[in-house]
């Protein structure tokens, strides 16, 4: 990538590599001919002359004695003027914000930003979400982050309700997740204040200072956008919705749950999700980005109570399958207590697909790597069955593939995510000139699940 970034026409930087290294020859060879010139008429006293034909290396034939010298000499210019060069640039370049190489920068003032390989477009929040930012950020991608916004425990709760503004936290963990500031400034933003107590019990830095900025610009979308400037975020955070929704469990028993922390303490199987008011506006810049996007994610996250209140945020879905965008939902690799207990994979989807109103995504990415899983069955915590896949066969196309964080293993990976998701991007645009809906048989469950090939998207496509 960075040599043929060097390479392009217009960087102005092959020519004066050119007129250095001419230069540089014909100076040599002005050398060479006025040494040849006294060589030839100057003759060394006797005590000298050994040293001189040691020096003049006559005692190395022609031609490998020019070739000796050519080498040599080539390889003292490239490593003089490559240390030259980063002792004088390397005090601008740890200005960086965005860390960018040398060939990214001049490439970004010749033609302007390098334009991103895909506009990623993903929804859910909490920790899964933030997971994924973190593994995407490092790709050349546009990544939109549409949070839902129903948090109202903790820190978020307590400011909403104080100052009734939308809840802060999990716009504050994808921004974070998505800074190139320095760590520090990232650090600050997490940091929580420990006096028992007081009125700072509890709260968290980054979530006074978004309430702070909305409060200052007089707007929650203009707070964000401010925090971002201040985390120097690779990419948009923005809510579903600036309405104040709260997300509501009916369970099957029938007794209904208001609020995302309540929903995550009690114990029952959810028959659905609904919000108060239970049609809200979207915010209308998210739904633009879904509709210009090439990869909408969802997930991963807890499914009833990140995932899904996008989906009944009124014109979400409506613009998720109006986007020619390929949609994957990442199920998440273990069981969520409260919410998931005993679910599978097929029960993550057919709850997805039961609030969407029908079918909504195109591809399935699945965990195939259970093992990690075994050591959390002590916590009633069980990585996601992968039965019932069989089910799926001719309707959508399933990717099994190891995405766990094997340190953490109720999470998944990010750089093993984001390299799977961008795999599936990169075939779908291989295929895309055979425009039509993805197909694919699902492949071997089980014990020797193994991963399903992206390459199939492509072949299949219409």
């Amino acid at each position: 990538m960075k040599l043929r970034t060097w390479l392009r026409p217009g960087m102005f930087v092959k020519r004066w590599i050119l007129l250095l290294a001419l230069g540089v020859v014909t100076t040599s060879l002005g050398l060479a001919m006025g040494l040849a010139w006294i060589y030839r008429n100057y003759d060394f006293p006797q005590r000298v002359s050994g040293l001189v034909r040691a020096v003049t290396l006559q005692f190395i034939p022609h031609p490998y004695r020019e070739l000796l010298m050519i080498t040599v000499g080539s390889v003292l210019i490239i490593l003089g003027f490559w240390q030259l060069s980063r002792s004088l640039l390397a005090p601008f370049l740890d200005q960086r914000v965005d860390k960018r190489g040398l060939a990214e920068i001049i490439h970004a003032h010749r033609f302007g930003p390098q334009e991103p390989e895909f506009h990623i477009v993903v929804l859910g929040g909490g920790t899964g979400l933030s997971t994924l930012l973190r593994g995407l950020k490092v790709h050349n991608v546009a990544i939109t982050a549409i949070v839902t916004m129903g948090d109202d425990g903790g820190s978020s709760g307590r400011l909403r309700q104080d100052f009734n503004i939308p809840p802060p936290g999990d716009i504050r963990n994808c921004l974070v997740a998505l800074a190139d500031a320095e760590p520090l400034m990232s650090e600050l933003f997490q940091f929580r204040f420990p006096e028992v107590g007081s009125p700072l019990d509890g709260h968290n830095f980054g979530n006074l200072f978004i309430a702070a900025m909305t409060h200052v610009t007089g707007s929650f979308e203009r707070a964000v956008v401010e925090s971002s400037r201040v985390l120097a975020v690779r990419g948009r955070v923005m809510p579903s919705t600036l309405e104040n929704i709260t997300v509501c469990a009916e369970f099957a028993d029938g007794h209904v749950v208001r609020g995302e922390s309540a929903i995550g303490r009690e114990r029952g199987k959810i028959q659905r999700i609904f919000l108060d008011p239970e049609r809200p506006q979207a915010y209308e810049p998210a739904l633009l980005a879904i509709l210009s996007a090439d990869l909408i994610v969802l997930g991963p996250g807890s499914l009833f109570t990140s995932v899904i209140p996008n989906l009944l945020v009124e014109g979400i879905v409506q613009s998720i399958r109006l986007s020619s965008a390929l949609k994957v939902f990442v199920c998440n690799v273990t069981t969520q207590r409260g919410e998931t207990d005993g679910f599978s994979v097929l029960d993550h989807l057919q709850a997805l697909e039961r609030h969407a109103g029908g079918p909504l995504v195109e591809c399935l990415l699945v965990n195939s790597n259970l093992e990690p899983t075994r050591r959390l069955a002590a916590s009633g915590v069980f990585g996601v069955r992968l039965d019932g896949l069989d089910q799926l066969a001719e309707r959508i196309h399933v990717v099994l593939q190891d995405v766990i964080n094997p340190e953490q293993p109720w999470r998944h990976d990010p750089t093993k995510l984001a390299a799977a998701l961008l795999e599936l991007a990169r075939a779908a645009k291989r295929g895309h000139e055979f425009a039509g809906g993805y197909r694919e048989l699902v492949g071997p469950v089980g014990k020797e699940a193994g991963r399903v090939s992206v390459e199939a998207i492509a072949q299949k496509r219409g």
